[in-house]
């Protein structure tokens, strides 16, 4: 059996092949759109008599906001002084976690389609390739599951302590009769929901995959092999 590399584009043309390069440019758009990500929102601080501050809220991916600083140093707002304060959460390991997916999903896919385009003559004539290929399909399907769900709701947390309850709770002045605090400029949040929404897409599409790399293995072929045939009822010649 010949081993060696021989290029064939036509697999890109089936399901098996095609589906796998939607993969890859889908996970290049889940990490893209939420790894890098920073953003600030301003928050404004409205005392009774009518003066008013402005704070800057800046955060960042991996989104540690225990880490970022919302007041720096001692400041004083309406006559009532602030000491150094962080704001309030960590989404760090859903964040790593779900850009963390989509990278093994980007360099599964490139082997993949290179398996697939260069030794697809060796891949049908094994039964481990397609076995292997299978397993880690769905394996991924259901990482993608976990790792989106876990994002969507650290981006959650990170949209609420961010917000104006979130400022209010983590500003202790805030509490004051005569102060108020409220988010006047958010940041856009826009890559960071397309981000949660290609996680579930790959999750789709993974799985939609699966189900193509499944007839590839031994198991699917097996189970049609060992189907009857069935077989047309004589019918006598007429006399």
């Amino acid at each position: 059996m010949m081993t060696g590399f021989r290029l064939n584009l036509s697999p890109l043309k089936e399901p098996l092949g095609f589906v796998k390069l939607v993969e890859w440019f889908t996970a290049i758009f889940a990490f893209g759109c939420c790894g890098g990500y920073s953003g600030k929102n301003i928050v404004s601080v409205f005392c009774g008599n009518g003066t008013n501050k402005t704070l800057t809220a800046a955060f960042s991916y991996p989104f540690r906001l225990s880490q970022d600083l919302l007041v720096e140093g001692n400041m004083t707002f309406c006559n009532h002084t602030a000491g150094p304060t962080h704001l309030v959460g960590d989404s760090a390991s859903s964040a790593e976690f779900f850009v963390g997916v989509a990278v093994v999903c980007f360099l599964y896919a490139m082997a993949a389609l290179l398996v697939y385009l260069g030794y697809m003559h060796v891949y049908k004539d094994s039964d481990f390739g397609p076995i292997v290929d299978f397993v880690v399909t769905a394996t991924i399907a259901f990482l993608w599951l976990v790792c989106s769900s876990a994002w969507a709701k650290g981006l959650q947390n990170v949209k609420d302590a961010t917000g104006d309850e979130g400022i209010a709770s983590t500003l202790d002045i805030c509490t004051q009769s005569d102060i108020t605090c409220r988010v006047t400029e958010f940041a856009n949040l826009r890559s960071l929901n397309i981000s949660v929404v290609f996680g579930y897409l790959n999750l789709c599409v993974w799985a939609g995959n699966a189900w193509f790399v499944y007839k590839e293995t031994r198991w699917h072929s097996q189970k049609y092999a060992g189907q009857p045939v069935p077989t047309r009822s004589q019918v006598p010649a007429p006399i």
